[in-house]
């Protein structure tokens, strides 16, 4: 379960969220602004709350009232940016290594070739970053993510620079993800075809409040502004 209850100020935005969701697949969706980038980098860590608690699977992450923050790197939290982020000087094998190499986790071929298979990149491993389009970019970003171990993934409009003939492709491998990867997700986006397809709850933002909590049916019949 993810349980976020956090207040943020930021300049003369704030934020004040609060849900628990048990979904498979849990949605943030709202326009430019609402606060979606903001909130998914408190459950990362890389933003601090003034007030609130946050916690994964029972464990608190956040608690200011108890003065606690784990920092980033201590929350086993995946993280999938907009722009895939991958290192041009290391092949694809090597990217796909790093999160593992940082959290000093022994290495596993079996998992690693779980992933590769779920994600079709196996073809890929002696390419460099330079070398591929940008939906493969970013099943190299999920692989590496995923081979961290993580126990939230965290997906911040992983489709929001890729042109529709891009979304096309990697949309299914997104599905595949949530269906057969096992880790629950945030995944944020402000295309309610998208989230229609991908989430399986659903927390609605606007200027920072939440508006709407439920399953897809919540979501409104098109798409908001980027």
């Amino acid at each position: 379960m993810l349980r976020v209850e956090v207040s943020r100020q930021l300049g003369e935005f704030s934020i004040e969220a609060s849900f628990a969701s048990e979904g498979r697949v849990t949605g943030l969706f709202g326009a430019s602004g609402a606060g979606k980038t903001s909130l998914i980098n408190m459950i990362a860590g890389l933003l601090r709350p003034d007030r609130g608690i946050i916690a994964v699977d029972g464990e608190v992450l956040d608690d200011t009232a108890a003065g606690l923050h784990i920092p980033p790197h201590r929350r086993r939290i995946g993280y999938v940016f907009q722009d895939a982020r991958l290192f041009p000087h290391l092949d694809i094998r090597e990217n796909l290594d790093y999160g593992r190499r940082m959290n000093r986790l022994a290495e596993d071929s079996a998992q690693n070739k779980r992933v590769t298979d779920l994600l079709d990149i196996g073809g890929l491993l002696d390419r460099r970053p330079g070398r591929l389009s940008g939906g493969e970019r970013q099943r190299v970003a999920l692989g590496r993510a995923l081979l961290a171990q993580p126990r939230l993934l965290l997906l911040d409009e992983p489709m929001g620079s890729l042109d529709e003939e891009r979304k096309v492709e990697i949309l299914p491998y997104l599905v595949r993800l949530r269906d057969e990867a096992n880790v629950p997700m945030v995944y944020v986006s402000h295309d309610a075809g998208e989230m229609r397809q991908l989430a399986t709850q659903v927390v609605m933002l606007r200027r920072g409040r939440v508006v709407a909590f439920g399953g897809p049916e919540v979501l409104p019949g098109t798409t908001l502004p980027a």
